[in-house]
């Protein structure tokens, strides 16, 4: 008997209810190999959520040796997009040559055992091999993101029993795929990353994927050796993790935070975020200024209002709130506002840094973001702002601009002054962009630094580090100022008039629409504070 091409060929083939093939098993009693669809969701849903949670994880681990940058940011972004391009493609094409019920429990596996194992990885290579940091961060990122994402076309190819509902498999599946991610984001953001510290929401996720390798593939006998093999590795990666290097004393929501006791000091301590020192305590002593920004700021403070004079003081940034403390210490009655955007932090002020409570201290400190402070700020409502904000080795770049600078104009009295420190090495862009911007706004501005970074030593090479600019609608007393510094034994400079248009040249000013300042900054490996 011959057929027409367009004849249908007879398939003695069980066919499923809903028209697909169906596999016999051993007996001779057909098998359905689909999946089903609550299963294929979850599974859909959980990969996607991971992928995410790795990612936004991945930032913070990252960024006490990369620094919390764009660049840092656009690095991890790009290398997650690259991990779910290629999971998604290599798992389409291996999906259609190898049974998809073979491959999704040791993708999951494979993906937890690396996720639990990533701040082992990560910590251990940054200390002992940073040249290595970024190969191991790739492909800590890289390995996981590929094995779970290539589990949708895994599930899709198991869903897909009919033709007639293709469309309707493949964008269902797509939409909890998006939701999963969505998930994932908001809990890690809203949730996890407030309550965990990083290397315990890892190892968790690394325990759930393999716990979710054992149950998808129980049935396939030779995956429960690897299971255990999978379990086993995580168990022995968590306990390790514990004595990795890189730990902290708490992981708060934006930081990785220690305090070191200082050996020549009994009561002094220094707060470390991220790797880097950014406020020196003496909680017996808080008139005891170590690091020589610090001591600039008072320097400039003590010589523009009278001695002992309280004051109305605004500070965006509180880190160990060292200078708050000073100007409670030295001028009773004076009232610091601060601005801090870590709740971990103002915590860690309290609980290991002796910060009493705002009636005793004056220091009223409300968690917030600093240029959302400044706008609650009345007009002409304060004597200073002090600006000391930072997130690992870059400055917030909406902080900088000419906008958020005329925030700070609006908030100071006729006699107010605005002093902040600024980080920069080579070049010096960002710092020479901040000076132009603060010029812009405000007639009179100090710069004051190293001779060599402020360009009054143009025969020494650029050393680089904290600077500090002065800004005011009054004059400002130049000389008094450098008496001041000599007198504190700060070893630095003031720049001002003509000399300090000279070293900022022609620098760009920054503002909201443009101020590229984690392109324009460059990062050293050295403290941030000095």
């Amino acid at each position: 008997m011959t057929t027409s091409p367009s004849s249908p060929v007879a398939d003695d083939s069980p066919v499923s209810s809903a028209g697909s093939p169906v596999s016999s098993v051993g007996d001779g009693s057909p098998r359905d190999r689909g999946l089903g669809s609550r299963a294929a969701a979850v599974l859909v849903f959980g990969s996607s959520a991971a992928v995410l949670v790795v990612e936004i994880v991945a930032l913070r681990l990252l960024a006490p040796y990369l620094g919390l940058t764009l660049e840092t940011s656009t690095l991890v972004i790009g290398i997650a997009l690259t991990a779910i391009a290629l999971g998604s493609w290599l798992g389409g094409r291996i999906a259609d040559q190898v049974d998809p019920h073979r491959l999704i429990a040791p993708a999951l596996g494979v993906s937890g055992v690396v996720v639990a194992l990533t701040p082992l990885l990560l910590r251990t290579t940054a200390e002992w091999s940073p040249a290595l940091l970024l190969l191991v961060a790739s492909a800590t990122l890289l390995v996981p993101g590929a094995l779970l994402s290539a589990v949708t076309p895994f599930v899709t190819k198991l869903r897909l029993t009919s033709l007639a509902e293709t469309g309707t498999v493949v964008g269902r599946l797509s939409g909890v795929g998006t939701f999963g991610a969505i998930v994932g984001t908001v809990l890690t953001g809203f949730v996890l990353v407030t309550r965990l510290p990083v290397s315990a929401i890892l190892i968790g996720l690394g325990t759930l994927l393999v716990l979710g390798a054992a149950v998808t593939g129980w049935q396939a006998r030779r995956w429960r050796r690897a299971t255990a093999v999978a379990l086993a590795t995580v168990v022995a990666g968590t306990l390790a993790t514990g004595f990795a290097p890189g730990g902290c004393d708490a992981e708060t929501r934006y930081h990785c935070a220690r305090i070191v006791a200082d050996p020549d000091r009994d009561t002094g301590r220094t707060l470390v975020l991220d790797g880097l020192r950014h406020s020196y305590v003496d909680v017996e002593d808080p008139a005891y200024l170590k690091f020589a920004y610090v001591r600039a700021f008072a320097s400039v403070v003590d010589t523009a209002f009278p001695e002992g004079e309280p004051l109305t003081a605004h500070h965006i940034g509180g880190g160990g709130l060292t200078f708050p403390r000073y100007l409670a210490a030295t001028r009773p009655g004076t009232r610091s506002l601060v601005s801090e955007i870590d709740p971990g932090v103002v915590r860690i002020d309290h609980d290991r840094l002796g910060l009493g409570t705002p009636a005793a201290t004056g220091i009223d400190v409300r968690v917030e973001d600093g240029r959302l402070g400044l706008r609650r700020l009345a007009a002409r409502s304060h004597d200073l702002v002090v600006g000391d904000a930072f997130g690992g080795v870059s400055a917030p770049w909406h902080l900088t601009t000419s906008q958020a600078l005329k925030d700070v104009r609006r908030a100071l009295d006729a006699d107010g002054l605005y002093v902040t420190n600024l980080i920069d090495h080579g070049r010096l862009a960002f710092a020479r962009a901040e000076v132009a911007t603060l010029a812009a706004t405000f007639p009179y501005v100090a710069l004051l630094g190293q001779p060599a970074d402020i360009g009054l030593d143009p025969t020494a090479s650029v050393v680089g580090g904290n600077m500090v600019v002065v800004a005011s609608a009054r004059p400002l007393d130049a000389p008094a100022i450098q008496e001041a510094m000599d007198a504190r034994d700060v070893g630095w400079r003031i720049a001002t008039g003509d000399t300090l248009t000279a070293w900022t040249g022609n620098a760009r000013v920054l503002t909201d629409d443009h101020a590229p300042v984690d392109q324009l900054l460059q990062p050293h490996p050295v403290p941030a504070a000095r």
